[in-house]
């Protein structure tokens, strides 16, 4: 899982401890070039994660340093964007995948978008054009787990 310049504390907490449910081997921070998003180590952080940030591998990194290490480690990079066109059901997850999302305000920068391999959206069917960003991870996530499931 890799985040991009998460803005709000509670949010991110909440990220963690899906992350800890859908059991992701990892988050990986990283803050735009031009922003700054919320420290992993913030209080509110780690009171909104109800303990997960103690349970998911989770650190801070540079976008740059992030996206060399996903191709180095030939990891396909997923990003969840408005703009796409493809639904995140329709993408084959069951290998390892580097689900992507960025901040609650600007979304992804277009750095990563260029750098995914995919790029996915959530079809929303109301009259709202989007979800809050714990639950669009909440989604992807456990869309993951869906297709590495092998329940009859």
């Amino acid at each position: 899982m890799v985040l991009e310049s998460v803005e709000k504390p509670g949010n991110l907490g909440a990220i963690l401890r899906t992350a800890d449910a859908a059991g992701v081997d990892g988050l990986i921070v990283c803050d735009a070039e031009t922003d700054r998003g919320t420290d992993i180590h913030n209080p509110n952080v780690i009171r909104a994660s109800l303990g997960a940030s103690f349970t998911v591998p989770t650190v801070a990194a540079e976008n740059g340093r992030v996206r060399a290490w996903l191709q180095d480690q030939n990891i396909p990079i997923i990003a969840a964007t408005p703009e796409a066109t493809r639904p995140y059901t329709a993408v084959n997850l069951t290998g390892p995948v580097a689900i992507l999302l960025g901040s609650e305000a600007h979304g992804l920068s277009q750095t990563w978008l260029q750098a995914a391999h995919e790029q996915v959206v959530i079809p929303m069917r109301g009259q709202v054009d989007s979800l809050n960003l714990s639950v669009s991870t909440a989604l992807l996530l456990f869309e993951v787990v869906r297709q590495r499931s092998r329940f009859p």
